[in-house]
């Protein structure tokens, strides 16, 4: 269990740190929602296969496809979903860096569902140094060489965090009928195909063109199927499972490093004094609140 752990851990940290610059390159000549529900409907399929003739599963009830379908909307239509469109606007280190509220839309969502638990004055402090931070991070001014931040991209991204925030504590809450592996199968199946009606209703499956996708395209969607959803989603989902929701949360800190970092090193996204700032104070809001809370006893009920 403790090896599993710190391999999920590891996983969740380096691999999902990078996948926002994999996301970046995938969508520069993919379609965002299309190349997001092929990603998960097709991992989805091979974990449920999986599931069903290795470990001998049924296939999914219509109990665990309930379950699928909230949490797969949540985490992958919503989140995910609005980090792929997302990323055609922002670049990934300051994609990363915001969906870095993740833990801030956690302690409230946590706090206002049914006998949650009001967060103490140092997770309200967390709370609000985690704003500050995304204020200057998206305010008026300098992100990229003097540009102004593209509004309507953080908008979403924003959005996306508390969507992936809501789909977390859902899971982590929902009625577990279903083992681990066809749990996390039927919840990217589900969230692939919310993607995929999405991706009908914007109309992407029009701008689909394999012949002009470029290598790099392709080669970040293969990378993004393994490693972003076959290992990273299935290792968040084990997390979710076998610790805390605040443990689990701390990838939110640890990822805006690896893409950052990735986004100068192969992407040559300009990383300039504001967004250091402004990444510093996300990332201490984001430390207190995951650290406070991981030491306040907490009392879960309605499970």
């Amino acid at each position: 269990m403790r090896a599993r752990l710190i391999a999920a851990f590891v996983a969740v940290y380096v691999i999902w740190g990078s996948t926002y610059l994999a996301i970046r390159f995938a969508v520069q000549t993919l379609p965002p929602l299309l190349m997001a529900s092929a990603r998960f409907v097709i991992a989805g399929l091979i974990v449920l296969v999986w599931a069903r003739f290795r470990d001998g599963e049924a296939w999914p009830s219509r109990g665990e496809w309930k379950v699928g379908w909230i949490s797969g909307a949540l985490l992958l239509l919503g989140g995910n979903g609005g980090v792929s469109w997302a990323e055609q606007r922002v670049p990934s280190g300051i994609a990363a860096l915001l969906v870095a509220v993740v833990p801030v839309f956690m302690v409230l969502l946590e706090w206002l569902r049914p006998g949650g638990k009001r967060p103490s004055a140092a997770v309200f402090a967390g709370v609000g140094l985690g704003l500050v931070g995304l204020t200057l991070l998206v305010g008026p001014g300098a992100l990229r060489g003097g540009e102004r931040a593209d509004g309507v991209g953080a908008l979403v991204l924003v959005l996306a965090s508390l969507s992936w925030a809501a789909g977390s504590l859902y899971t982590k809450f929902a009625p577990k009928t279903a083992s681990g592996t066809k749990s996390t199968g039927t919840q990217m199946l589900a969230g692939g195909l919310a993607l995929l009606l999405a991706a009908i209703v914007a109309g992407e499956p029009a701008q689909l063109d394999l012949a002009h996708a470029s290598t790099s395209s392709l080669v970040a969607f293969l990378y993004l199927l393994t490693f972003g959803s076959l290992i990273g989603f299935t290792a968040y989902v084990y997390l979710l499972a076998h610790t805390s929701a605040a443990k689990a949360a701390t990838y939110a800190y640890v990822n805006p490093v690896v893409a950052v970092f990735l986004g100068w090193a192969i992407g040559h996204e300009a990383v300039t004094s504001r967004t250091m700032v402004a990444a510093a104070v996300i990332l201490a809001g984001v430390a207190i609140i995951t650290v406070t809370r991981d030491a306040e006893p907490v009392t879960r009920t309605g499970r």
